[in-house]
């Protein structure tokens, strides 16, 4: 669709809707989660669902999560081209994905045991088996990712956010509910041997049956916007349809050549007991935030590159370039501070009850905090890799990718040993640094040049700012549990209010000084929200 054609929101409007969309369906993601955890804890059906999920979820993170290569390809192609192009082009990559995923998906099915044993050499034969199973019953995931992603793409090229966002509330209610269910009716037996295989089978055919239902909400408001039917279709010089392949093809390597350091961190894990479940909990709870503020940012930003692609647009491309990266940092550095001072505390909140005790609180905490040192590179990384995919080039992330695989696995050896699960989380910090530094490198060239040291000088004053906002929460928490406690909810919101404002404040506080365009931006925003002048 172009943009003489096609009324375009400001991105402010397009990241407000995103925004809000979005931690609704966190929100119910959380709920799930915490349904899960005092079912299952960090006991077999959860651990040897994180295994079982490998694949389906690589497969739905890759191909069907917003921001996706999938959506990224059909959003760069889309939003340069008229509606009325739309439905043949979204018809026939359609058919071409299906094809394929379908036979993945069988695939899946017959040879469910050699990926689990491949996967994780290190399980007990009882997670194992439980861990088959649930792979078997998850297959269809596979071909539902596709879907959902071309779903994602589709919808946002014509100016849809809204229902894109929200569509994995579908996903999580049906989990909690169909988990709760059997949570309510089976109790604390639920991890004993009689039930075991009952919780397995209820968790992972509510997610076979919660992807469903997101794919089909799509599905109609697709159709109702003429974006395209449920059909066959299989005119591949239909124009436009090469392009998204050129896009699609190498990004969806390049995403899964990420995936595939998530396998290696999984593969390490298996011979911990019990931290995969526990990295999973951890790594939703970073996710959370995370999730909310990428898609409000990478979302807006995606067709804004796409269309200052031409050199005359490059000093534009270049602003949005920073302002990207900053408010990244602007929104992830106090998450980070918040994460390193109040892990536990968190954890105690969401997690702890029924099946997730005390103990489970202490293993999961060291796991979030070192999510919370990561979420920032990992943002901007994606910020710079849509540059890229606007830019014409999945060529260029993908093989940064391959040469990712090397470096984590080389970073989990040694990290594994030497900090046990929290080294795995260490490691993926370690390759997204890597990669950020190697992109700004080639788009500085690329661009003819980037004020790289301008931005690490105010960069560096953020960690800064970060480091005193993390001493100012850790304190105010430490002071709170000396003199008051935190042995109920209430007590335990309190303490993590107060020193999450008191990090929060101090990082801004001490950010104002820089001078920081994005600032103002994001301060103009909220106060907008707010409903200030």
């Amino acid at each position: 669709m172009s943009a003489n054609k096609k009324s375009s929101r400001s991105l402010a409007g397009i990241a407000g809707i995103v925004a809000i969309a979005t931690l609704i369906s966190k929100i119910f993601g959380l709920v799930r989660e915490q349904v899960i955890a005092a079912a299952f804890g960090v006991g077999t059906v959860a651990n040897a669902y994180t295994y079982a999920y490998v694949i389906p979820g690589f497969l739905f993170i890759l191909l069907g999560g917003i921001n996706g290569p999938f959506h990224s390809a059909l959003v760069s192609v889309l939003a340069k081209r008229d509606k009325s192009e739309a439905a043949p082009i979204v018809e026939t990559v359609s058919t071409l994905v299906s094809t394929l995923l379908l036979l993945v998906t069988i695939g899946i099915i017959i040879f469910a045991d050699r990926i689990i044993a491949f996967q994780a050499p290190g399980l007990e034969e009882e997670v194992r088996n439980i861990a088959i199973l649930q792979l078997q019953i998850m297959a269809p995931l596979a071909l539902l990712a596709g879907l959902i992603g071309i779903g994602f793409g589709t919808l946002n090229a014509s100016d849809s956010y809204w229902l894109p966002s929200i569509s994995p509330l579908f996903s999580s209610v049906t989990i909690f509910v169909c988990v709760g269910v059997v949570l309510w009716r089976v109790g604390e037996q639920l991890n004993t041997p009689e039930y075991i295989q009952l919780g397995a089978i209820a968790f992972a055919g509510a997610t076979l049956v919660g992807a469903i239902l997101q794919w089909l909400v799509q599905l109609i408001a697709q159709w109702r916007s003429g974006m395209g039917r449920l059909r066959l279709r299989f005119d591949y010089r239909i124009p436009g349809v090469m392009d998204v392949l050129k896009v699609m093809t190498p990004a969806t390597l390049s995403s899964g050549m990420l995936q595939i350091n998530v396998y290696t961190d999984l593969f390490f894990a298996s011979f911990i007991p019990g931290a995969a479940a526990a990295m999973r909990y951890g790594n939703f709870i970073a996710l959370t935030p995370l999730g909310i503020i990428s898609n409000t940012i990478l979302v807006p930003f995606l067709p804004v590159f796409s269309r200052l692609t031409a050199p005359e647009n490059w000093t534009e491309l270049k602003m949005r370039i920073r302002q990207g990266l900053f408010l990244s940092a602007l929104t992830m550095l106090p998450l980070t501070a918040i994460f390193i001072a109040l892990s536990l505390p968190i954890v105690k909140l969401v997690y702890q009850r029924s099946q997730f005790d005390a103990e489970a609180s202490s293993i999961v905490a060291p796991l979030l905090l070192t999510y919370g040192l990561g979420l920032f590179f990992y943002l901007s990384r994606d910020v710079l890799v849509r540059v890229f995919y606007a830019l014409g080039d999945g060529k260029t992330p993908f093989k940064i990718s391959i040469l990712n695989i090397f470096f984590n696995v080389v970073l989990d050896y040694f990290l594994v040993n030497a900090f046990q699960a929290p080294g795995l989380v260490m490691a993926t910090i370690g390759v997204n640094i890597i990669s950020m530094a190697i992109f700004l490198w080639l788009l500085h060239r690329r661009l003819n040049g980037l004020p790289l040291r301008q931005w690490f000088l105010s960069f560096s004053g953020l960690i800064v700012a970060t480091i005193l906002a993390s001493i100012g929460g850790y304190g105010t928490s430490w002071v709170w549990e000396t003199y008051l406690g935190n042995d109920n909810i209430l007590f335990l919101l309190l303490e993590l209010g107060i020193a999450s404002l008191v990090s929060v404040t101090i990082f801004f506080v001490a950010a104002i000084p820089l001078k920081l365009p994005e600032l103002q931006m994001l301060g103009d925003r909220i106060r907008q929200k707010l409903g200030r002048k």
